[in-house]
């Protein structure tokens, strides 16, 4: 029933039942009154010891999951339906309509509800706190690919400043001296940012938040690429936008498609990954970098550059890299970028640069929603930054995902899907699996496995064959022999 028990995970056999378990009966995957297998017949079919059942049995009844009844067993207990307003499964009217993409699921096992698979769905199980071995859909590294003991000596460093500045707010525009040191980043990178022109954020999330916020009203057009970072779309919809995708071809959009719906919808944003898409790991060529920039001339749009992956990328020395905010300088570019996929995504530091008249909005705007953001965590990074380790750990990660990617590649096509190109930079893989990616990601879930369906990646949702994967998070046989089963 529950599929993978991994006894390397660090997480014990009995906390892995009730995760899986309790997780189970949350998605209402389990209908209540359920009677649970014996205990016996689920030690036998997971290869667990009867005691290994019994502690996990009697943590869920503890915990209100399950109840027992004297010789009968154990059944799923009756809990209150979740009262989820409508707007809420809808995520911005329609959208993400409440079968998902492809239509109503189906319960993947005898005994399971049906469930939806939409963006609210990817995202929960995302943080459910699944070991990343079976999370190949994900959309971060392994925690022991990144360097825990570096994080934890700056934020001890931290800790041993003046205590009185940790006690009170920091400054809307963000922790000086980090956004000095992200000035002398930038111009690694050919981007002229003074301070003044950089505001640091909650990630890149709150970055495209803010932006959409500022420089956009209810009823304007927000283009995307498609596929593109799906989270972005509900948001986007919940303030009113019309959000519509450009298709992303290999070496950036369709310049075409892109120049007539520029001139039927007249865009106010264009958001874009031009180094490392989100979900192929691509990357915008030279030649439509400037058709890009020209068509935002000619209609009046500000393209908004999220460079979240940047230092998953070699460098334009080693491989073309053209950043539309090197080219433009930030005059009509509003570059974003942070450190959750490469140093550590609790931090949750991200940061905006743009001109300097737009970073005086922004700063005003990021003061009113929040006045300001972490102090502690902006000084965190910069202490990881001044100190010179980080660009060895990024090497380090480039280097680890060069030695995997192309051995991955090959026991894709050995599986069954299929990619176009191959990509040589980056985490993810946009690979074609011949099938509903939906049903697959429901037969996954049922084997404890996330998968990243491709309908959740466009802003129309629609069915699709494609699906998202990690190539750090398929390194598990298990997630190849599902694959290998559900494909052949």
């Amino acid at each position: 029933m529950l599929g993978l028990l991994l006894r390397e995970s660090g997480e014990t056999l009995i906390d892995q039942i009730v995760r899986s378990v309790a997780a189970r009966i949350d998605d209402r995957l389990l209908r209540g009154g359920a009677r649970m297998p014996s205990i016996r017949a689920f030690a036998g079919s997971h290869g667990v010891s009867a005691f290994t059942v019994v502690a996990a049995y009697d943590k869920l009844v503890a915990t209100g999951y399950l109840e027992s009844r004297r010789g009968a067993g154990f059944f799923v207990r009756e809990r209150p339906a979740m009262a989820l307003n409508a707007a809420d499964l809808t995520m911005g009217g329609g959208m993400f309509g409440a079968t998902g993409a492809g239509g109503a699921s189906r319960g993947a096992q005898s005994g399971f509800d049906a469930k939806p698979i939409d963006v609210v769905w990817l995202v929960r199980n995302m943080f459910r706190q699944m070991p990343h071995q079976q999370m190949p859909g994900s959309g971060v590294l392994p925690p022991d690919w990144l360097d825990g003991p570096t994080i934890a000596n700056a934020l001890r460093a931290v800790s041993r400043q003046n205590p009185t500045l940790l006690l009170s707010y920091g400054v809307p525009q963000g922790f000086l001296p980090l956004r000095q040191q992200l000035q002398h980043k930038l111009a690694e990178l050919e981007i002229a940012a003074a301070p003044e022109q950089i505001i640091t954020t909650v990630g890149v999330t709150q970055a495209l938040d803010l932006v959409a916020r500022e420089f956009s009203r209810p009823g304007d057009t927000i283009f995307v690429d498609d596929p593109a970072w799906f989270l972005m779309f509900g948001s986007f919809a919940a303030l009113g936008a019309k959000v519509v995708g450009i298709p992303r071809l290999g070496d950036g959009p369709d310049i075409a498609r892109l120049a007539e719906l520029a001139a039927l919808h007249k865009p106010k944003l264009y958001i874009i990954n031009s180094v490392l898409h989100n979900p192929s790991s691509t990357s915008l060529s030279a030649a439509k970098a400037f058709q890009v920039l020209r068509l935002a001339e000619e209609h009046d749009f500000i393209i908004v550059e999220d460079d979240i992956y940047c230092d998953l990328h070699p460098g334009s020395a080693v491989q073309p890299a053209t950043r539309l905010s090197a080219l433009d300088q930030l005059q009509r570019v509003i570059y974003l970028s942070g450190f959750s996929k490469t140093m550590a995504a609790n931090l949750r530091v991200g940061f905006i640069a743009t001109s300097p008249e737009r970073a005086e909005r922004l700063a005003d705007r990021k003061m009113l929603s929040t006045l300001t953001t972490s102090d502690i965590g902006e000084r965190v990074v910069y202490k990881v930054l001044s100190e010179g380790s980080y660009r060895k750990h990024a090497d380090r990660l480039r280097a680890r995902l060069d030695g995997i990617r192309a051995k991955t590649l090959r026991q894709m096509e050995r599986v069954g899907l299929k990619v176009d190109g191959s990509p040589s930079a980056g985490m993810f893989v946009w690979a074609d699996a011949g099938c509903d990616t939906n049903v697959l990601t429901e037969r996954a879930m049922a084997h404890n496995l996330l998968l990243a369906p491709g309908s959740l990646f466009s802003p129309k949702q629609l069915p699709s064959t494609r699906m998202r994967l990690n190539v750090a998070a398929m390194q598990e046989p298990a997630v190849w022999r599902f694959l290998e089963r559900e494909l052949s």
